[in-house]
Formats: structure tokens, sequence, C-alpha cells
């Protein structure tokens, strides 16, 4: 069975932040799942699809890095900025939003500084084959 597509709206987490993040979709020539616009693989752009998760406690990040070294070695969890350097993965492979696979419940994308950027609530429960 497929999984559901997500939508504008659509919960995020990441395994490096504290909180949950909403997904942005912008309206533009999309398709409409449940009324709210269907979220394509490239709508991964932080700050601008992916909003920030909290703090983030990874290592890899700079800023938790220079937060920690000056605590002495003890992790300080710094303000989340995602770096998001390649679209969300995998795609559907049958269902396509401006011509790019659309984003499924299942897809995941990674952040730089090690977090791993999954849906915990696609924001619909309807699913498109």
């Amino acid at each position: 069975m497929a999984a559901p597509v997500v939508v504008a709206g659509a919960q995020l987490a990441c395994t490096m932040g504290a909180a949950p993040s909403a997904l942005v979709v912008l309206p533009a020539a999309r398709v409409l799942g449940c009324s709210r616009p269907a979220a394509a693989v490239t709508d991964s752009v932080p700050l601008l699809n992916v909003m920030p998760f909290g703090m983030c406690r990874s290592p890899a990040n700079p800023m938790v890095a220079a937060a920690t070294a000056a605590a002495l070695g003890v992790l300080t969890p710094m303000p989340c900025v995602p770096v998001i350097p390649a679209p969300w993965t995998p795609g559907s492979p049958t269902v396509l939003v401006g011509g790019k696979p659309v984003v499924t419940a299942t897809s995941q994308c990674l952040c730089a500084w090690a977090g791993q950027i999954t849906v915990v609530s696609p924001g619909q429960t309807s699913v498109l084959a």
C-alpha cells in the first residue's frame, strides 16, 4: 500500500532537534491534498519549507561545538538552523507535483549537522497511488 502524501502543515522531527516543526509548502501551482498544497521532494529549503527544530544538540553543528567547548566539554545545545543539502528521498515513484515526485510519509532528508529529518504526521490521511 502507498504511503500518505505529505501536505503543508505536516509535522516533522529531527533526531538532533528538541522540538517538532511544521512543513511549509508554498501554494504556487500545486496539487492539493485535503485542501492543502502537496509537498514535492524539492520542498526542503531550510527556513522556507523546513523550519527550525528548537534547540540543536548535534556536536557536528559548529555553534553547538563552540558552546560545548566554552562549557568545558559539557554538551550545550544551541538554536537550530537546519542545513539541508539534498531534497527529500525517496519521493513517490508515481505521483508528481509540478513535475517532481511528491513527498510521502516515508520520505526523509538529512541535515548537514548529522540530523535525520522525518515525517511524524503527513498532515492528511488520504493515499495517492
